[in-house]
């Protein structure tokens, strides 16, 4: 979980098709747990929402039943935190975002290790090696497996190509010049948000750290933060004021439900969001024809997109993990992959990927096609390094987020926030 700085879509190859060779070797039933009742906790976001929509099929599938607890992800990652410190196995499955809680969770010991599942208790036809490599070793923990990719995701640009072209702009190639593109459309359009990305504190990190990384930064080197380096500084810079001159308003209080309906309701001409909110944005058709969708655009130290996925993860709690073991290799199957693809939640199998269905689905649209091949680019230049890479990343974001809200609140300068952050950083990448 600590190798963070490479492309998603390329590592682990060999450690995949080792886990894969004895998988399925034994008699497999999938009917061995029926009578079993097994609790999900869940993300309230596009892949739980496309996943549950087949709820039913895997209940008749396996003849459990599959208990459901949905939360917005703050609350569902409180109630995971009560749950596991209090050694409960009222949870058997929970979804994780590696790239985020994965050393926390693993170093803490709440994710059941599902290596040896994958091996023997696997359905013959599920082939664990079609999966990400990359995805798989971000859930991974001494060598170990933690979880089960569901998705591959990062931030990218969604933008009105009608609104640009009725203003005379276009998609600048460099970062720097994004400021002098908002104000073209602000004088233009100004009844429309010009821009607007995440500026709720402990979400806003997924969508900056693309600026700080093609600024040429990296949130730690030597052991210390890096916010005040030079990259570090132009990026917080560039990314408040952009939120400040160009959002809208209360945007300090936005993540990605308050961006997609901006968006989709025609008030803004880019947003900076989730590859994963595209069902979101096209919902009622009104932007399926006026969107374009791109990698935010290269700067000084190039284009470093940001690319995570969501994993299904068991509790080490559960007193169910085989049975739960069962859900994860069904939802995280290409049968059920197939079906996400459909649904925008960009897959995390190569065969999956490559197959006719997800062809036909992305042929039927410009922005499908254009949403994949964005992903694809996340996949093969991207990193997962959101916040720093230590245990305690998630309070890691909070103080990004501080620092970020601080300059669009008018309360600090650059320098002061990144300072007083890199202290407080400082100080946490010592307990590390």
């Amino acid at each position: 979980m600590r190798s963070i700085h490479r492309p998603i879509a390329v590592l682990g190859t060999v450690a995949l098709a080792t886990l894969s060779l004895t998988a399925g070797a034994q008699e497999f039933n999938w009917k061995k747990y029926q009578g079993t009742t097994l609790t999900f906790l869940a993300n309230n976001n596009p892949v739980a929402a496309a996943l549950l929509k087949h709820k039913a099929d895997f209940e008749k599938q396996t003849g459990m039943t599959l208990k459901v607890d949905s939360y917005q992800e703050q609350q569902m990652r409180q109630r995971m935190v009560t749950v596991m410190n209090s050694r409960s196995d009222e949870v058997d499955l929970f979804m994780s975002l590696p790239s985020r809680e994965g050393l926390q969770f693993a170093k803490a010991g709440w994710y059941a290790d599902l290596t040896d599942l994958i091996k023997t208790a696997a359905a013959p036809d599920y082939d664990f090696a079609d999966l990400s490599p990359g995805l798989v070793k971000d859930a991974s923990y001494n060598g170990r497996v933690m979880g089960v990719p569901l998705n591959i995701e990062g931030p990218v640009l969604y933008y009105r190509k009608d609104l640009f072209q009725k203003c005379g702009v276009q998609l600048p190639k460099s970062l720097p010049e994004l400021e002098g593109v908002a104000a073209k459309l602000k004088s233009c359009e100004p009844g429309v948000t010009p821009f607007v990305s995440r500026g709720l504190k402990p979400a806003l990190p997924f969508t900056y750290s693309v600026f700080l990384h093609n600024f040429g930064g990296d949130y730690m080197k030597d052991g210390k933060s890096q916010l005040c380096s030079k990259p570090g500084q132009e990026s917080l810079g560039l990314y408040a004021k952009l939120l400040k001159d160009y959002g809208p308003p209360g945007v300090v209080n936005y993540s990605f439900y308050q961006i997609s309906s901006l968006y989709r309701e025609g008030k803004a001409a880019m947003a900076f969001e989730s590859s994963n909110e595209l069902r979101s944005v096209m919902e009622g058709g009104a932007r399926l024809k006026d969107t374009a969708i791109a990698v935010l655009p290269a700067g000084p130290g190039g284009s470093r997109p940001t690319v995570i996925g969501w994993t299904m993860s068991v509790s080490a709690y559960s007193k169910k993990k085989e049975a739960a073991w069962y859900f994860v290799q069904w939802a995280t199957s290409r049968a059920v992959q197939e079906k996400l693809a459909l649904d925008g939640v960009a897959p995390p199998r190569a065969s999956v990927a490559n197959g006719a269905d997800y062809k036909a689905w992305m042929d039927g649209e410009p922005v499908r096609r254009e949403w994949a091949a964005t992903v694809s680019e996340l996949g093969k230049t991207g990193t997962s390094e959101v916040g720093y890479p230590i245990v305690a990343n998630p309070a890691s974001r909070e103080y990004v987020g501080q620092a970020v809200n601080e300059l669009l609140l008018g309360q600090k300068t650059v320098a002061q926030a990144c300072a007083d952050a890199d202290k407080q950083l400082d100080a946490l990448i010592a307990k590390d």
